[in-house]
């Protein structure tokens, strides 16, 4: 018979095994020796020890599943207490017990793991969602479109919730997405419609605009092209494929029109300034008529001057007031020597104010005597009253006589 701390065989080659509970039969062994049967079957414990520690290494160290993890537990425990090796199989038995432990602890821990990350997929899909929402609202519609096709890739990242809660999330989401698809299609087809009317209302700004392109009727055009432009900017944008030929063809127009505007208003703008250097040389001319030495002279040069200044037309409209007040200055003056001539040679006027001037020197003649009787007398109020009554018609015979000496004395 042959044994060894864990086992032995007797004399009819049977082969036991010592546990914590007695001998096990391991098996039956008739080909050799003693040793080496317990040699065989001590090389089977050493492969369920390496088998065991593989399975440890693989549960601490890979994503093992705790069901795979489960079976080859259960497939090494099968042999351990099948009783088929030779060795400390009660520490094998504790090892897989401890395994067992391992594989469960990981187990919760991956079943808290996923809810964790589960609640963080959900709360993730929530707030995507919240943001969807808020995004069917706006009216930013290439920015807000650009977001909500980022949500959607950022959705399909997250990890997927139990199947109603995805789709309770995923419906609200989906609904966002086409809400506004819904009215940004209506916006850009209410936007088309607008930008038609507009395409229709330039089309008749411009044929009027070209029709007005040959006008010569300065003033009433331009203001009208003025009209023209305000109209076209109140009818807002065509489309982008008609608004810039629309526009070169409106602003072509008036340019048209305003360059040969332009050209005439050179040429009469030149001929003005002729016009000016004319006027300003008559002018001149006019004003050494000043001061009036011979009325009759002055009054013939100055027709001629006018008829000559009627004759050249008109001048730069910034020139016209200060050229035509010095004209208007040398006829009022010759006016006013024509005035007073007349005052001075009509014989009616002068006779009028010869008797004027008589009729107040006899007036003031009297008051003086009427004073100095009163101050012979002593009465000074009376003489004092009368006294400011002659002064009053003292001044009133200077201006006439003043106005007699403008009729020659």
């Amino acid at each position: 018979m042959s044994s060894d701390p864990w086992g032995r065989v007797d004399e009819t080659g049977t082969v036991y095994v010592r546990t914590a509970d007695g001998e096990k039969v391991v098996g039956s062994w008739q080909a050799g020796s003693p040793e080496e049967a317990l040699a065989y079957f001590e090389r089977k414990y050493e492969g369920l020890v390496v088998e065991i520690g593989l399975l440890e290494r693989r549960v601490k160290t890979t994503d093992l599943s705790a069901k795979d993890a489960m079976t080859a537990i259960d497939h090494l425990r099968r042999q351990v207490d099948e009783h088929h090796a030779v060795g400390d199989l009660d520490a094998l038995t504790k090892r897989l017990d401890a395994l067992v432990g391992t594989v469960e602890a990981r187990r919760e821990e991956r079943k808290a793991q996923k809810a964790r990350q589960a609640d963080e997929a959900r709360q993730a899909k929530e707030k995507l969602v919240a943001e969807a929402e808020e995004l069917a609202a706006s009216e930013q519609w290439r920015a807000a479109g650009e977001r909500l096709r980022a949500l959607v890739d950022t959705w399909k990242s997250l990890p997927r919730l139990d199947r109603k809660s995805d789709d309770e999330l995923w419906h609200r989401f989906s609904h966002a997405r086409s809400a506004f698809s819904k009215r940004r299609k209506a916006h850009f087809a209410s936007l088309d419609a607008q930008r038609e009317e507009s395409r229709k209302a330039k089309e008749k700004l411009v044929a009027e605009a070209e029709s007005l392109s040959h006008s010569t009727d300065w003033g009433a055009t331009a203001a009208r092209y003025r009209e023209l432009m305000a109209e076209w900017k109140a009818a807002g944008r065509a489309q982008r494929e008609h608004e810039d030929d629309l526009w070169n063809r409106f602003r072509g127009a008036q340019d048209i029109f305003f360059q040969a505007r332009s050209e005439v208003f050179a040429e009469r703008d030149a001929e003005q300034r002729e016009n000016l250097t004319r006027k300003e040389e008559l002018v001149a001319e006019a004003e050494k008529l000043l001061p009036v030495s011979d009325l009759k002279a002055a009054r013939a040069a100055l027709r001629s001057i006018n008829e000559r200044w009627e004759a050249i037309g008109h001048v730069p409209r910034d020139a016209r007031p200060k050229i035509e007040g010095r004209m208007h200055a040398v006829e009022r003056a010759i006016q006013d020597a024509e005035e007073t001539e007349w005052r001075r040679t009509n014989p009616e006027a002068r006779a009028r104010a010869a008797g004027l001037t008589g009729q107040l020197q006899d007036a003031v003649d009297k008051l003086q005597k009427q004073i100095d009787s009163a101050r012979a007398a002593g009465n000074n109020a009376k003489a004092d009253k009368l006294s400011r009554e002659l002064e009053g018609r003292k001044a009133l015979l200077d201006q006439a006589l003043k106005g007699l000496e403008e009729f020659g004395g």
